[in-house]
């Protein structure tokens, strides 16, 4: 099994601090969700640990090897990142056919054939510019490169962006194809996150430069609970658990609890029990928490 690993990876840019002494493993043949709110340093990490941008501090590893500048290293990592197109960008007059073929040009296990029935499935146009495309046909060249690519571990930022719910799913549908014909990793982050939950192995929420949780989807979402009712019983069903982004409205009051192996909410009070997807829990581990 294959490990890509960030050790104490530090990100600084002037006095701002953008990642800070972040650990991380990635284990080969797994769909990973990588949340957290604008400015918590996804795309950042995603461009350092795919040798495109320069860590401060630390370092990534994949297998126990160095990737900066490392070619075998290299070789297996994608990042295929949302394309921001002006007119004065020099990718705005690529058309897609000499985008698609200037990134072939820089993963060793291109596969051009997946790319031409992407390009297909998509509906592009390959001698339209970049310039000329929608936010959402714009994805579709990034996922397109992301898929025929073929490295082991591939990273897409944001893939759904400006997508419509029926491309959406598709997009969702070829990912999930992709991982069982050829057991490749991916990293997935994006905003749109109930949507992925069903697809993602595993997620790793990150707020504020910090690995707030790594753990396995479903295990985490079957460990929250929402608990509401009076202030008093809702304190008293709750006491000593891992508790989060308390609610109140009058005397009434809502929390969020993530249970460990072995704990339940406290029996004899009057409270209501809900169960919490994966939104919800993000909300409550990296939303503002009010007063109560």
């Amino acid at each position: 099994m294959s490990k890509l690993v960030c050790e104490n990876l530090t990100k600084t840019y002037g006095d701002k601090t953008v990642l800070s002494k972040l650990n991380l493993t990635l284990e080969s043949g797994r769909i990973y969700g990588l949340i957290g709110r604008n400015g918590a340093g996804k795309t950042t990490l995603l461009s350092i640990m795919s040798n495109q941008n320069p860590a401060s501090a630390g370092r990534v590893t994949l297998d126990g090897e160095n990737i900066w500048e490392n070619r075998r290293a290299l070789d297996r990592l994608c990042f295929s990142r949302e394309l921001n197109i002006s007119a004065e960008s020099g990718l705005s007059g690529y058309s897609v056919k000499n985008y698609l073929k200037t990134a072939a040009s820089y993963y060793a296990h291109w596969d051009q054939a997946m790319a031409d029935r992407l390009v297909s499935l998509f509906g592009l146009t390959p001698k339209t510019k970049l310039g000329k495309l929608s936010k959402g046909m714009l994805s579709m060249v990034t996922v397109t490169v992301a898929m025929a690519s073929k490295a082991e571990f591939t990273f897409l930022d944001e893939p759904v962006a400006g997508l419509d719910v029926v491309a959406r799913e598709q997009f969702y549908k070829l990912l999930l194809e992709e991982y069982t014909e050829t057991g490749r990793t991916f990293v997935v982050s994006t905003h749109i996150i109930e949507e992925a939950a069903d697809v993602l192995e595993e997620v790793v929420i990150l707020d504020k430069g910090r690995i707030l949780r790594q753990q396995n989807t479903q295990e985490l979402v079957d460990s929250a609970r929402y608990v509401t009712g009076l202030r008093e019983q809702v304190d008293g069903a709750t006491e000593g658990l891992d508790c989060h982004h308390p609610e109140a409205i009058g005397r009434s009051k809502g929390v969020t609890v993530l249970l460990r192996d072995g704990e339940d909410i406290r029996p004899g009070f009057d409270v209501t029990v809900q169960p919490v997807n994966l939104q919800r829990i993000f909300v409550a581990l990296c939303g503002e928490e009010a007063p109560v």
